[in-house]
């Protein structure tokens, strides 16, 4: 997998309405699900009680957090995009978020994104990115959501 390269607005600019890419895959492991649990403070049993979760769960199987996969985001964003000359970058918000299906212990997902709208706001890019969250062999992705970066070009 290559990355989509952008040195500046124009270029960037180019992919409104266009797919951007898809990231490799990445297994969410029972170590990921419980380091996080222990930074957050949720150790609700769905998530970390693996016997328990196995034999009451509906999916017989922990689940990671949504905000877990949530938090992946970045990680896989970077696999897909590099834009150049930026004095820095901000996460401005995230809109129409939704978790569609839980992601499985175990389970191996990809970030898709497309580039939906690109504003200058006084030398500011406002990008709004369809991301959605893919589970390996599932019709169902794990989230949808469009997240809105503000790159700030040099």
């Amino acid at each position: 997998m290559s990355r989509l390269i952008i040195n500046n607005f124009n270029e960037f600019a180019q992919h409104i309405g266009q797919e951007l890419g898809v990231s490799d895959y990445l297994t969410i492991t029972q170590e990921q699900i419980d380091l996080f649990a222990d930074a957050t403070l949720d150790h609700q049993w769905i998530h970390v009680d693996t016997e328990r979760a196995r034999t009451e769960s509906p999916y017989k199987s922990t689940i990671a957090h949504g905000y877990l996969n949530l938090s992946v985001l970045p990680y896989l964003w970077g696999q897909i995009l590099e834009v150049n000359n930026v004095k820095m970058l901000v996460n401005y918000g995230i809109e129409k978020l939704r978790f569609n299906r839980p992601v499985l212990a175990g389970d191996a997902v990809r970030l898709r994104t497309s580039l939906v709208s690109l504003a200058n706001l006084r030398g500011i890019a406002k990008a709004e990115i369809k991301v959605s969250l893919e589970i390996k062999d599932s019709p169902k992705t794990a989230l949808d959501a469009t997240v809105v970066f503000l790159y700030h070009f040099q």
